[in-house]
Order: C-alpha cells, then sequence, then structure tokens
C-alpha cells in the first residue's frame, strides 16, 4: 500500500461532509450518453462516490475503486441512501494487477495524484481494463489550473496536457480530447474557474 496516499486520503474523506459534494462531475452529467446502455464500468479511485453512485443510478453495473477506507465508508452510505448497488473495492492503484479486457468503460475522474512513472502505470491499467471496443472517459487538470488553485494537485507533472494524453492513447480512436475552462461548484475541493480537459477513447477491436 502507498501509506502517503491512503493516510492523505483517509484523513481529507474523514471530515464531515463530502469534499466533492453528492452530485457528479460535470464531465460524467454531460458526456456519460458516450455509455452503452448497462454498459459494467470500472470507476479507480473514485474516492467518496458520487460518480459511481451516479453512474449506478443511471443503471450501469459499476466496481468503483479507492485507497482510503473512509471514502469507501461514505461511498457506501451514499450508494446506500441512494437506493443502489455498487461493488467498492479497497485499492491501491500502485501494483495493482488490474483486470483484463473486464469492463466496457472505465471512468476516470480527477485522479491526478499520481507522479508520472504511477500516471503511466495507471492509464495502461486502464487502458488493460477495457474489453476490445471498449472506452475510457478521462477528465482532469491541465497546468493551466495552478493558476486558479480551485482544486487539484499543486504540481504541474500530475496534471495533463492534449500532448500527453494523445501520446498515451494514441493507439486508440479518440473521440473526444479537448482542454477548456469552466466554473465548477462541486463541493469544496472543486469550486471557482478551472482549467480541464477531457478525453474520451475506444480501444480498437470489439
Amino acid at each position: 500500500m502507498s501509506n502517503f496516499n491512503r493516510d492523505f486520503w483517509n484523513e481529507r474523506f474523514a471530515k464531515e461532509g463530502y469534499l466533492y459534494g453528492t452530485e457528479p462531475s460535470s464531465f460524467l452529467l454531460d458526456q456519460a450518453h458516450h455509455l452503452p446502455e448497462g454498459a459494467r464500468v470500472l470507476v479507480p479511485a473514485d474516492g467518496e462516490g458520487r460518480n459511481s453512485v451516479f453512474l449506478a443510478k443511471a443503471g450501469y453495473d459499476v466496481v468503483a475503486t479507492d485507497v482510503a477506507e473512509e471514502g469507501i465508508n461514505k461511498a457506501r452510505q451514499l450508494a446506500t441512501a441512494s437506493g443502489v448497488s455498487v461493488d467498492y473495492q479497497h485499492v491501491d492503484l500502485q501494483g495493482w494487477d488490474w483486470p483484463e479486457a473486464a469492463f466496457d468503460a472505465v471512468v476516470a475522474l480527477f485522479i491526478q495524484f499520481a507522479p508520472p512513472a504511477f500516471r503511466d502505470e495507471v492509464f495502461e491499467g486502464m487502458k488493460q481494463a477495457a474489453r476490445p471496443g471498449g472506452l475510457v472517459l478521462l477528465h482532469g487538470y491541465t497546468p493551466k489550473q495552478l493558476e486558479y488553485r480551485t482544486g487539484g494537485p499543486p504540481r504541474a507533472d500530475h496534471l495533463y496536457t492534449v500532448e500527453l494524453l494523445q501520446a498515451a492513447f494514441g493507439d486508440w480512436e479518440i473521440l473526444r480530447l479537448e482542454a477548456y475552462e469552466r466554473e465548477l461548484d462541486e463541493g469544496a475541493g472543486h469550486s471557482g474557474r478551472s482549467a480541464l480537459i477531457d478525453l474520451i477513447a475506444r480501444r480498437p477491436g470489439g
């Protein structure tokens, strides 16, 4: 286990309330239509569950992971309160044996805790987990976010650029790759003007 990450996130999630709110990411609201009906979806590093619960309420078969027990506990409470079932798994993505071609889609939102080498491992894991013809939906911050400081890590090498994502997923069919700015109101953790980037890519085959 990566104790630093686990302890850091447990401390953040142990506080009262939901750090990023209980409503889904604006990206997911805008882009969930790409997911096939009834899809089996993996949501890695899901935190307190707002996105996995949204997907479960929309009828998807959802598996979600997080490194922090406090996050999983809150996610389970949110799922119960919302009347849905999500398979929550306590997972450290560093060194995780990602499932092979097991999901119709991988939805990874604001998972920019990873330094470059670990990030590359996570990207490869996400690509491995999607079945042929399956999707990766990735959403996060660009380096311009360092000017706004309205969320995300304070390190440029943890943030995404169009060029970085093009290189990482260039062997897939890229359906959307766009950097843009938007006002976010997603709990105290993501609030205010934000420099964002979206990737939606399809694995070849299927």
